[in-house]
């Protein structure tokens, strides 16, 4: 049994748990693969080619993981633009949710470039490529990355001066107390530190444009994602080769996102024992259906209109993967249309899960699936690669496990439904 010293004075569960030690080896297994990749080169931990230049590295962590991070971006629509700060209870466990997502992004990237000395090109000038569709992703990646860390911000300035006193934590805290940027507050029988109103000031000008930044990022690197393999025209199967891929995209991160909003808080609500916020996920979960709609109706339009209908039902590899994203999709969104199945917990949960298989495929299918180099070009992913991938996943779930215990991102306690 774990006693106290396992827990955290400011967190609200136990760190020492099982899914903490399994996380845990995997990562030091991804982290093992990792050095070797980085010691040996790429091709010693993958089966990456000329013909496949990328694999699961960019189709799972990077063309799913920024999927993830658009659980931020979809919550920011809904709380800053449309319903006014409705849904600001789920702001900070998206936001977080999508910090970590980036990281999985950025870091996958990172392994996965054949000539890692050469990545100092991004912040180079001279190397840019403006009409790059991939320049603009990682452009735009890194730019929602910073963003993101400064809309989280405010919740490390509030872990300042909670809990047992740390040298690093006195230090900091002393600094910004010197400098004006914090004060005392009485609170019951002793007093609390707080932003005073200069750093409130700072704060509330960074984070205004920090959101901002947080819409318009996402929506510029998602098209992109899309945009990207506009260019595979001859490696690409019809099926996904389309003029209406940055649409789909875009519409599939919206989708993706909410999933992720719905799947995490409920999670994070069971795990740390609080209440379900059964209001604001039901209230999300009603824009579900309409986004579905919105993606299938364009999805098979566009495959009538380029007159391949008779590849969907050729029974071939290519039309299993893409009735199967086809079905996820819609039959993820179907317990929205129910008003009590959106107020249950569970079933929110399931849908919340189908809904990301079936988002998470169809990235999948575009970015690896239906890419075919031709010329007797294979590729399987290597043991290496899985556990990379595998290892950058569970080091980024492990690190998010911590800090919603440390720093949980949820509000006040509620009551469970």
């Amino acid at each position: 049994m774990i006693g106290d010293s396992t827990r955290h004075p400011g967190g609200n569960g136990k760190i020492l748990t099982k899914s903490f030690f399994v996380l845990s080896v995997l990562s030091l297994v991804g982290i093992f693969f990792t050095v070797v990749r980085f010691a040996k080169g790429i091709g010693a931990v993958s089966n990456l080619s000329d013909g496949y230049p990328w694999g699961i590295w960019v189709a799972y962590d990077v063309a799913i993981g920024t999927g993830v991070t658009c659980g931020g971006y979809t919550v920011a629509l809904l709380s800053y633009i449309i319903n006014r700060g409705r849904y600001h209870t789920l702001v900070k466990s998206a936001i977080l949710t999508s910090l970590f997502g980036s990281f999985l992004a950025a870091s996958s990237i990172v392994v996965e470039i054949g000539r890692p000395w050469n990545a100092h090109g991004l912040i180079s000038a001279t190397s840019w490529q403006p009409k790059s569709a991939f320049f603009e992703l990682m452009l735009c990646l890194f730019g929602y990355l910073i963003a993101l860390c400064l809309e989280y911000l405010p919740n490390l300035l509030a872990f300042i001066g909670c809990g047992r006193p740390t040298s690093l934590r006195t230090i900091v805290f002393n600094t910004l107390l010197r400098k004006g940027l914090l004060s005392w507050q009485p609170d019951g029988e002793g007093s609390r530190p707080v932003a005073s109103a200069r750093l409130a000031t700072i704060i509330n000008r960074t984070l205004i444009c920090s959101a901002v930044a947080g819409i318009i990022l996402p929506t510029m690197h998602q098209s992109a994602l899309g945009s990207l393999m506009l260019i595979a025209s001859t490696k690409l199967h019809p099926l996904w080769h389309s003029p209406f891929l940055p649409l789909l995209f875009l519409i599939n991160c919206i989708y993706f996102g909410y999933a992720i909003v719905i799947f995490v808080s409920v999670l994070s609500s069971f795990v740390l024992e609080r209440g379900f916020y059964n209001a604001q996920l039901a209230a999300v979960g009603r824009i579900v259906p309409w986004l579905t709609t919105a993606w299938l109706v364009i999805r098979i339009g566009d495959v009538m209109r380029r007159d391949q209908v008779p590849a969907v039902f050729h029974g071939d590899f290519y039309s299993i993967f893409f009735l199967a994203e086809c079905f996820l999709m819609g039959i993820g969104a179907i317990p929205f249309f129910g008003v009590g199945t959106r107020h249950s917990p569970r079933r929110l949960f399931l849908a919340a899960v189908v809904m990301l298989v079936g988002g998470g495929l169809y990235r999948f299918n575009v970015y690896l699936i239906g890419f075919n180099p031709g010329n007797g070009w294979h590729y399987f992913p290597s043991f290496a690669e899985v556990m990379i991938a595998v290892g950058i996943v569970s080091l980024e779930i492990l690190a998010y496990q911590l800090l919603i215990k440390f720093l949980p991102p949820l509000p006040a306690q509620q009551a469970r439904y």
